[in-house]
C-alpha cells in the first residue's frame, strides 16, 4: 500500500498580515500532482488543515477543493484529523458530503468513523479511534489520535502548577489510549497510526502554537512503540523523525515557511510504501518553495534601496534590516514599499549610544520633557531632534 502522509496545512494564516492563500492553493496543487504521478492510493493529512477554529471562507473553499481532487472522485482514501488549530466540529460538519468521494474526517480523540463505502473503498470496521480500511484488496488498520488536549479528553490529568507531573500523566494517557488501540493490528494488515501529538526531543519553530504552556502536553517517544509499521505525526513544521530506535515515527512538517525561523530548511511530504510484517519504506520528497522568506541586512538606507531594486521581480518576503545612526524617515520607508511591496518589516539596526547609568538613576530629579528625552535615548539609541521635541513640549504644555 502506498501512503502520502503531509501535515499542517494552516489555510487561511497569515505572514505579518499579508496573505498566503495563493501560495498554499500552488504548493497544494503540487501535493496532489504528486499523489496523482505516484499513484498514492491513501493519503494522510496529520492535523492542523486551518490556522484557527474560525477560518475564512476562501480557506474553507480551498480545502473542500483540495479533498475532492486529492479523493480523485473516491479512487483514493484521504483521512484528515484535528490539530489543536482547528475546530473538531467545524472540520468534521462537512463528513456527510464527504464520503461519496473517500474522504474521512475526524475531529475529535474519541471520533468514530461509520463502517461501509466510503468512495469506492470500503471501511470493514470502526471504533473510537480506529478504522480497518480495505482498498484495492489491501487491508489496513489505521489507528486515529486527533489533538487530544485534556479539553477535548474530557479528562483532567493533572494539576497545571505542576507541570512535571502533568506532562508524566499526559504521556502515561497517550500511551495507553494507543497501547489499548494496537490490539486492533494484525499479521495480514498494514499497521499504521496518525496523530497530532508534541513528540518529547522535537525540533519546534516560532510558528507553532504552543499545546501547553510550560510544555505539559508532550509525549515521551518511547509511548509511540506500539507496534505500528508507521506512525503519521503532525504539529510540528520541521520534517523530522521522532528519536526513538523503536518507532518508525515521523512529523512531515508545514508544506510552506511559516515564519523566519524556517528558512534554515527545506518542505516535503512523505511516500511511504507498507506490506503486511514488512518494514516501511520511506521517501522524503521535496516540495518546491513557491515564495521564500528571506532576511536582507544591509549597512544603511542606500544599500537597502538598492537590493530592493535588485530584487524587484523575485517573488519572495522579506525582512529588511538596516545599519543606521538615524531613525528611519517616512520617506524612505515609502520608497522601500514601493520598490518592493512584499518587504513584511523595516527593522533600522541603530548604532549603540553609551548612556551614564549613574545619570539615568537622577531621573526622578528631572521633569517630564528632560523624562522624555532620556527615555527616547534608551528606546532610539539617537538624541531626538529639536523639532521633535518642540512639538512634544508643545503637547506636554510646557516651555
Amino acid at each position: 500500500m502506498r501512503i502520502l502522509h503531509t501535515s499542517d496545512w494552516h489555510l487561511g494564516k497569515y505572514l505579518e498580515n499579508q496573505s498566503r492563500l495563493q501560495e498554499q492553493e500552488s504548493i497544494l496543487q503540487d501535493i496532489i500532482d504528486i499523489a496523482d504521478e505516484r499513484e498514492v492510493e491513501l493519503v494522510i493529512i496529520a492535523g492542523d488543515v486551518y490556522d484557527n477554529s474560525n477560518p475564512p471562507a476562501k480557506a474553507e473553499g480551498l480545502l473542500y477543493r483540495t479533498l475532492k481532487k486529492l479523493g480523485k472522485n473516491g479512487e483514493r482514501i484521504v483521512l484528515v484529523i484535528a490539530g489543536n488549530h482547528d475546530n473538531p466540529h467545524r472540520l468534521t460538519a462537512s463528513t456527510p458530503l464527504a464520503k461519496e468521494h473517500g474522504i474521512i474526517l475526524l475531529g475529535n480523540p474519541k471520533s468514530k468513523g461509520e463502517s461501509g463505502a466510503i468512495g469506492k473503498h470500503k471501511i470493514l470496521e470502526a471504533g473510537e479511534g480506529y478504522l480497518e480500511l480495505e482498498i484495492n484488496g489491501q487491508k489496513a488498520v489505521v489507528l486515529t489520535l486527533p489533538y487530544p488536549s485534556e479539553q477535548r479528553l474530557n479528562e483532567v490529568l493533572g494539576d497545571i502548577d505542576d507541570e512535571r507531573q502533568l506532562q508524566r500523566n499526559y504521556s502515561e494517557k497517550v500511551g495507553e489510549i494507543l497501547g489499548k488501540l494496537s490490539s486492533k493490528f494484525r499479521e495480514d494488515t498494514v499497521n499504521i497510526a496518525t496523530s497530532h501529538i508534541f513528540v518529547m526531543g522535537g525540533e519546534s519553530s516560532d510558528s507553532e502554537r504552543v499545546l501547553q504552556v510550560g510544555g505539559g502536553l508532550t509525549v515521551r517517544g518511547e509511548k509511540l512503540s506500539i507496534g505500528a509499521q508507521y506512525i503519521a505525526l503532525g504539529h510540528l513544521h520541521k520534517p523530522q523523525r521522532v528519536k526513538s530506535d523503536k518507532v518508525e515515527a515521523i512529523y512531515s512538517g508545514s508544506p510552506l515557511q511559516y515564519s523566519r525561523s524556517e528558512i534554515g530548511y527545506s518542505k516535503c511530504v512523505y511516500i511511504v510504501d507498507i506490506e503486511p510484517g514488512e518494514k516501511a519504506k520511506t521517501e522524503e520528497l521535496l516540495l518546491k518553495n513557491r515564495k521564500p522568506i528571506e532576511v536582507w541586512r544591509c549597512s544603511g538606507i542606500q544599500e537597502a534601496l538598492e537590493i530592493c531594486e535588485k530584487n524587484q521581480d523575485r517573488d519572495v518576503w522579506a525582512y529588511l534590516e538596516i545599519e543606521t545612526d538615524k531613525v528611519l524617515n517616512q520617506g524612505d520607508i515609502k520608497t522601500i514599499k514601493k520598490l518592493k511591496p512584499d518587504i513584511l518589516s523595516i527593522v533600522p539596526i541603530l548604532e549603540e549610544i553609551e548612556i551614564d547609568n549613574e545619570y539615568l538613576e537622577s531621573m526622578k530629579e528631572k521633569n517630564i520633557i528632560e523624562l522624555f528625552k532620556e527615555f527616547y535615548l534608551n528606546q532610539k539609541k539617537v538624541e531626538p531632534t529639536k523639532d521633535f521635541m518642540d512639538l512634544f513640549t508643545e503637547i506636554a504644555g510646557e516651555e
